[in-house]
């Protein structure tokens, strides 16, 4: 079973690294909840799931703590509004997407304190699909020290979440990384989850023949513009020093 692979891999990581368990961020999502309780297989109490509301609409936090009392999973609340308040009026002014970006980046930095304060893991939520186009923040949810969903696309994360038994209402809810209210993946990137995932396999088997040629530019045009964030910070070598 596809469950039990991944949370063994999960458990193995934990080991390899001298961890005791495994943190991950619970948005209200789909893909925090399969990986929350993936990891509860995987190390059993030691999770925490930490709930991050920054000016986050209410029914996140509600779909967070549905998926934490079916399972049982140990939680955090810790609000970043004020502390995103507080730093956006230290900065001088900057884009709408500059001020979202951040609180991506303030919830990684409160997962890697309660990470180090425990001696566990940082466990990431981003999906194949996610990770092959880009969308995600660089050093914010892209930012943990495993990925368990980053080999599965969208689609195969929907099927494992049935698998599991996560409530009905988090599998059916629209995926939205929750930066501002009304936002959701599928609108934010002008494709849904079902066309990404076809053309992006289509891509990897090579015969892209079968795809719609405005689909297949613009997701092989969002693989390319976010090649960056899928590697480490290029490191200059001098010839010689």
């Amino acid at each position: 079973m596809l469950a039990t692979q991944i949370a063994q891999w999960m458990a193995e990581r934990v080991k390899a690294a001298g961890a005791r368990g495994i943190v991950v961020g619970l948005s209200g999502g789909v893909d925090s909840a399969v990986v929350a309780v993936l990891a509860q297989r995987a190390v059993g109490e030691n999770v925490l799931g930490v709930l991050m509301p920054c000016h986050s609409q209410p029914v996140d936090g509600e779909y967070a703590r549905l998926l934490a009392d079916a399972f049982h999973i140990e939680t955090i609340t810790v609000d970043l509004g004020p502390a995103y308040d507080a730093l956006i009026a230290a900065l001088p002014p900057g884009s709408e997407l500059a001020q979202a970006n951040l609180k991506p980046r303030l919830r990684m930095a409160t997962l890697y304190f309660l990470s180090n304060a425990r001696n566990y893991l940082v466990a990431g939520t981003g999906n194949k699909s996610e990770l092959m186009v880009g969308y995600f923040t660089k050093w914010g949810d892209g930012g943990c020290d495993l990925l368990p969903l980053g080999g599965l696309y969208k689609t195969h994360v929907w099927d494992l979440a049935c698998e599991l038994g996560i409530p009905d209402e988090i599998i059916s809810r629209p995926p939205t990384a929750g930066l501002w209210p009304g936002q959701t993946d599928e609108g934010e990137m002008g494709i849904t989850y079902a066309e990404l995932d076809a053309t992006l396999a289509a891509i990897e088997r090579g015969d892209t023949s079968s795809c719609d040629p405005a689909t297949l530019s613009k997701v092989q045009a969002m693989v390319e513009r976010s090649a960056h964030k899928r590697a480490l910070p290029p490191i200059f070598i001098p010839a010689q020093l």
